[in-house]
């Protein structure tokens, strides 16, 4: 009765672990077969870290849309 309590026991942590490391090998997976030559790096300039190159073009990206927000002073 005591190693059926113990089984039930470990049997959710197992079930964890196991969907981790699948979750975690279908991740490396996609990264590795992305397709994408330049992976990208970040670099400093001014105080401010910004990420150059990638596959990701800023045209790709949609535009941010313009709001007035009349109690900040916001500056693109």
């Amino acid at each position: 009765m005591a190693l059926a309590r113990r089984v039930t026991a470990v049997v959710p942590l197992v079930g964890a672990v196991a969907t981790a490391v699948a979750l975690t090998g279908a991740a490396f997976f996609t990264v590795a077969h992305a397709g994408c030559a330049d992976t990208g790096r970040f670099v400093e300039r001014d105080g401010v870290v910004e990420f150059v190159g990638g596959c990701v073009d800023g045209q790709d990206l949609p535009a941010v849309p313009k709001v007035e927000n009349l109690r900040y002073d916001v500056k693109p």
